[in-house]
């Protein structure tokens, strides 16, 4: 019997390799811009080409490589951060495994040039499928240019699980700030299809939250700071009345580098317990600085996981140090004396002796009832002068019971128009009668008990199927807005809509593209009252992320979903009868009357039989 096992070929080893380390284009990104900030360089720029599928190209003006080194970076586990297993343990770069340039060239075609400072010429690789083509000198700035194209050429089993070109340039975007926030005293540029969707020059981290997500985080960013001899942490997190409902916006970076560790994210969670509305999450950036031989980073391929020597004090450390934050600039009330003595522009001031006491003048022989000998009384008009009003007295005081009589016939005659209207009514709704009980449940009488329903809950259903049947029929109808209004959106917002433009105009907005990230909104679904138009695309926009990990719906169903729960009335709110019989008839012309989106019941009944056991009959 021949031997079965033996060594896999280097080529097939590296695609195995690039399966744990570049899942997705996002993943390359990622590899490509930690090694620029190991190369010491503080200009980066990034270039995409249909969502990175075609190409990613990193420039930077790091220290570059010689030839040697340019071609031995494709070498697995070929790198420059360690010598001795010892060093995995004082490790401070970003890499340091030697497979992201292997596992990279083992799935595209990379182009590498790079040059030394200190060198004239530079050199040019080029990489197909692990096997190197070429190599050669050719002029080149200072710094590498590295080039991935045709990510998973040889793999198109992998290239046809890649989402839509929407999908993979968010996650592209959400590496780039991860990165861009780990390092904001350097420049970075990011360019996809040829237009610049970020110019982030080297400035603080305030700043850079800002230019990352808009203007408007300026007032919500709150300091932290704290030095301890275990850690060191600072950074900002976010005021609670401006959490959202997703998660997208919480960032620990340990050394620098972004971590996924859900044990510091409820530390930060507990510090904002009383004051966080539910299901919300803050907006936090925090840094912590901590010695290398405390941690090990070496636990994940990824190395977005770090396993701590004392992680219960870090927890502690980490929430004491937010709630101290809170406490000290967002929930301690604070007085701005000079804006409380500035009172004199507001209130023109006037001494004393200066103020007149009103009068008022008045007829003392003034008689209302006699007409012909008194005189009408002087009253002031609106501009101040005298003038004189004549009230209009009946004189036909011997008829006033008749005229009484006529009034009580009339108002008899509307009673009785009034309870035919109610009777004719409760004909309409087959004498059925609603209440609502503390204006959140609406009860009415069936024939064998009676009926309770969840008023939040059935409108939910009712607008998920109207929604869902817009999106299918793409005939939603539309409310035109008297002033259009202008949405800016953060890169990763604005990739999100633009792949689901065509739904949310299906469902009834109207709205186009605007500049740079930003969208003007003409018109909103006629289901929609009383909600301002920017307002309720950000909470669809919210409410759609919020839904990607509950259930395993398709885009259009989450999109209906999303946009039904904003929608639907509140518990809280007062209906009427005619609103009442109206949202039972709907509900029950729905496909699944009991069911809310959640999956919890609509409708509870209740049978006489269990009424009168409970009342011991």
């Amino acid at each position: 019997m021949s031997d079965i096992i033996q060594l896999l070929p280097d080529s097939v080893a590296n695609q195995i390799a690039a399966g744990e380390v570049v899942q997705r284009p996002a993943s390359a990104v990622k590899e490509l811009m930690e090694n620029a900030i190991d190369a010491g360089a503080d200009k980066i720029q990034l270039i995409i080409k249909d969502a990175g599928k075609s190409l990613i190209q990193v420039i930077d003006n790091g220290c570059g490589m010689t030839s040697a080194d340019a071609r031995m970076c494709f070498e697995r586990h070929a790198t420059s951060k360690i010598r001795k297993a010892s060093d995995l343990f004082a490790i401070r770069t970003m890499g340091f495994r030697g497979e992201a340039m292997a596992s990279i060239a083992a799935i595209a075609h990379v182009e590498l040039k790079t040059r030394r400072h200190e060198d004239e010429l530079g050199t040019c690789v080029v990489v197909e499928g692990t096997a190197v083509l070429s190599q050669e000198p050719v002029a080149a700035p200072t710094g590498t240019s590295i080039r991935v194209k045709n990510l998973f050429f040889n793999i198109p089993a992998r290239r046809n699980f890649l989402k839509s070109n929407p999908v993979e340039m968010r996650h592209i975007i959400d590496e780039f700030q991860r990165v861009v926030l780990a390092h904001s005293n350097v420049f970075f540029s990011l360019h996809s299809d040829d237009n610049e969707v970020f110019h982030l020059p080297a400035e603080g981290l305030k700043q850079r939250i800002i230019h990352l997500f808009g203007n408007g985080y300026n007032q919500r960013l709150v300091p932290v700071e704290e030095d301890t001899t275990i850690i060191s942490l600072n950074g900002f997190i976010g005021k609670p009345e401006f959490a959202k409902r997703t998660r997208g916006e919480q960032f620990f970076f340990v050394n620098k580098r972004f971590v996924k560790d859900p044990y510091l994210n409820h530390a930060v969670l507990s510090a904002y317990e009383e004051i966080l509305p539910a299901d919300s999450y803050p907006l936090y950036v925090l840094f912590i600085g901590i010695d290398p031989a405390e941690i090990d980073i070496n636990v994940h391929p990824t190395k977005t996981e770090i396993k701590y020597r004392d992680e219960r004090s870090i927890y502690a450390i980490v929430k004491a140090a937010v709630k101290r934050s809170l406490g000290r600039y967002n929930i301690t009330p604070t007085l701005d004396f000079d804006q409380e003595t500035g009172f004199n522009h507001l209130l023109s001031y006037k001494a004393p002796d200066e103020i007149v006491p009103p009068t008022v003048s008045f007829n003392p022989r003034f008689n209302p009832f006699d007409s012909e000998k008194s005189p009408a009384p002087r009253v002031y008009d609106n501009a101040g002068a005298y003038g004189t009003r004549h009230p209009h007295i009946p004189q036909n005081w011997n008829n006033l019971y008749s005229i009484t009589q006529e009034e009580a016939v009339k108002q008899l005659q509307l009673h009785e128009k009034e309870r035919k209207e109610d009777e004719s009514y409760q004909e309409r709704t087959d004498s059925k009668i609603f209440f609502q009980l503390h204006r959140r449940y609406v009860i009415t009488q069936i024939r064998s008990g009676f009926m309770l329903i969840d008023q939040q809950a059935a409108h939910e259903r009712i607008l998920f199927e109207r929604f869902l049947q817009h999106l299918e029929n793409q005939q939603g109808a539309s409310q035109q807005s008297l002033f259009p209004q202008t949405v800016t959106l953060n890169a990763a917002d604005f990739a999100l809509i633009t792949e689901l433009l065509a739904d949310i105009q299906a469902l009834g907005f109207q709205i186009r593209p605007f500049g740079k990230q930003a969208f003007v909104v003409e018109g909103i679904p006629a289901d929609l009252t009383g909600i301002h138009e920017t307002q309720v695309l950000e909470q669809l926009l919210e409410a759609f992320k919020n839904d990607q990990g509950e259930l395993k719906l398709n885009k259009r169903e989450k999109l209906a979903r999303s946009l039904a729960r904003n929608a639907a009335v509140k518990a809280g709110t007062l209906l009427s009868q005619e609103a009442m019989a109206e949202m039972a008839d709907q509900l029950f012309a729905c496909s699944s009357p009991n069911v809310s989106l959640s999956g919890k019941p609509i409708i509870l009944t209740y049978s006489l039989q269990e009424i009168m056991d409970r009342f011991g009959i």
